[in-house]
């Protein structure tokens, strides 16, 4: 068994890439087989060419929320909010960032939106009640509001317009991310009108990219997650099986999807932690960025590829200047 030190790497901080690559599908894509030490390079553009004649991608079809607000306390100090999960009640769960204590009945001030703290959770998550203009709800006014939930190694001084179209998929239509399931950042309409997909979803929480603190990683666990594996995509994984395909996740948010029904389908919230020694059911192939040391993505990784030929793949990666995280390059594992 592996521990939580193996997950973590030394990376030059100039890999790390600050934009998405453009075009998107001119990012590059190191691919590596499963069996062996192969490593290829290709271009994102190339990946239609090397499908098989039946494989089958299935992507996460979230939307990013414009999720982060800034804003102040009443009392004037500065505050900041991220909207992690709208509740039936109308308020939402969130992750709020302030100096001092945070308390019920603390209220903040977001531009024409005023937000009061109803109850204080665990690790600075909050229930937020909101309150603005007549006959609107923060929800619907988010656009014009909040800012797209970028990563903190994504550096800005200030939100920049492309940056909510930057950060979301081609094929996203379900709005409930906090952060992009980024393997999808690559694809353009032009790619994926060449490909056969299908979709599950996955809402991204803060907690997929959260650091693992436990040593042993059998300790962690993940904070749920909505999802959903809708019933078109269950029949088109056993069409895909029944003509001798292959079923190539787009991420591993798919991969956690499709894991936990077993590619049947299914929806709820799953805490589903794959490490390595995870038997898969569902996935053959696995289309990923390259991500950060010690999180649970690089135990998934790890959990498919396999510990070592992972960690030969980001060696490769850092020694030949693959741009990593969020707005970087892909791998192919098949």
């Amino acid at each position: 068994m592996i521990s939580r030190a193996d997950l973590d790497y030394e990376l030059p901080p100039e890999l790390i890439a600050q934009a998405p690559a453009s075009p998107r599908d001119s990012a590059r894509l190191l691919v590596l087989t499963r069996r062996g030490s192969e490593i290829e390079e290709l271009r994102f553009r190339e990946l239609p060419d090397r499908l098989g004649p039946n494989d089958l991608l299935v992507a996460n079809d979230t939307r990013v929320l414009p999720a982060k607000l800034r804003g102040r306390k009443a009392s004037g100090g500065r505050a900041e909010a991220l909207l992690i999960e709208r509740r039936p009640d109308g308020s939402w769960i969130g992750l709020l960032r302030c100096r001092g204590r945070l308390r019920a009945g603390l209220c903040l001030n977001f531009g024409e939106w005023r937000a009061r703290v109803v109850e204080v959770r665990e690790n600075g998550h909050c229930r937020l009640e909101f309150s603005g203009p007549a006959g609107a709800s923060i929800e619907e006014r988010l656009e014009g509001v909040g800012e797209a939930p970028l990563p903190a190694y994504i550096r800005r001084d200030e939100a920049l317009p492309e940056d909510l179209s930057d950060y979301q998929t081609v094929f996203a239509r379900r709005p409930g991310a906090v952060a992009a399931p980024t393997a999808g950042l690559h694809f353009t309409p032009e790619l994926s009108a060449r490909v056969p997909l299908a979709f599950v979803t996955l809402h991204v929480g803060p907690g997929t990219f959260a650091p693992l603190r436990r040593e042993r990683l059998e300790d962690n666990t993940l904070e749920a997650e909505r999802f959903e594996v809708p019933p078109a995509t269950a029949e088109a994984i056993s069409r895909t099986r029944a003509k001798g395909g292959r079923v190539v996740a787009v991420g591993t948010t798919s991969v956690r999807a499709l894991e936990t029904t077993g590619g049947r389908p299914g929806a709820g919230r799953t805490e589903l932690f794959i490490s390595p020694g995870f038997e898969f059911r569902v996935v053959d192939e696995l289309i990923t960025n390259f991500h950060l040391p010690g999180s649970s993505l690089l135990a998934l990784v790890m959990a498919f590829a396999g510990v070592e030929r992972a960690r030969r793949a980001y060696a490769h990666a850092i020694e030949h200047g693959y741009r990593f995280y969020s707005y970087g390059d892909a791998m192919w594992i098949r």
